[in-house]
């Protein structure tokens, strides 16, 4: 096994001692019994691929569709540019705000979906690069706390993240008793979102992981802020829940 691999396990196991005993864990706020590991596609390097952002010269404010069919906004910053098995793919990478600095996530549904992985998709968290060249490592994609529990709420990919291709890397479904069981989520979509101009997220030093990574809990069911669980900067926390539309 190679240092990666075994820095990843590492990593993976982590995740799950925080998931099975922390009290900011979805599992143990939303009482979700039979907690025994998560369950990931084996690793494999070949899913570590080159990647570019494309900023937008204005980003763009958009509306994303949440778990509980309600919306949260966001800025669209640009399209991370890269290519898988001899094909050009692009992802639009978002921005939640402020708060969380340089970190960007981005929701991504494959063909893996709904099948092996998540019914509407995983995620991946990056901290903003000054030259925007970055290395997209899919083995680290990870679920929204909603795959979990419905006490917590996420928004979902929007279709330009699509990805006709099976990613058999990162997290899988959670699934309490048959990890190979059809997992199937609603049908998602990206709504109109108004339009607006923001300056581009600048990179600054990274103090704490990212607030906005992670799902964002009912009011009476988690605490106002939530500690990182270990390796968070890798895969274990849902993405950015910046402030919903009201209706």
């Amino acid at each position: 096994m190679s240092s990666y691999e075994t820095e990843l396990q590492k990593e993976r196991e982590a995740k799950d001692q925080f998931m099975a005993r922390h009290p900011e864990s979805p599992f143990v706020i939303g009482e979700v019994p039979a907690f025994e590991g998560l369950h990931y596609f084996p690793i494999d390097p070949s899913f570590r691929v080159e990647a570019r952002l494309r900023r937008l010269e204005h980003p763009e404010e958009v509306i994303l569709r949440t778990n509980r069919d309600e919306e949260m906004t966001c800025r669209h910053v640009g399209d991370m540019v890269f290519q898988l098995d001899g094909q050009e793919h692009s992802l639009r990478v978002f921005h939640a705000g402020e708060q969380v600095g340089p970190s960007v996530f981005i929701p991504f549904r494959d063909a893996t979906c709904g099948l092996e992985s998540y019914g509407p998709g995983r995620y991946l968290i990056l901290q903003l690069t000054e030259d925007d060249r970055y290395t997209l490592d899919f083995n680290l994609s990870f679920n929204p706390y909603c795959a979990y529990t419905d006490r917590f709420e996420c928004g979902f990919p929007p279709s330009e993240n699509d990805i006709a291709v099976p990613i058999r890397a990162g997290e899988m479904a959670w699934v309490e008793e048959d990890p190979n069981a059809v997992v199937m989520g609603p049908e998602v979509d990206e709504r109109p979102a108004k339009r607006a101009h923001h300056p581009a997220p600048v990179p600054a030093p990274e103090e704490e992981p990212p607030v906005a990574a992670r799902s964002k809990p009912t009011p009476k069911s988690a605490p106002k802020k939530a500690p990182a669980p270990p390796g968070s900067h890798r895969p274990p926390r849902a993405p950015a829940h910046a402030k919903r539309s009201k209706h």
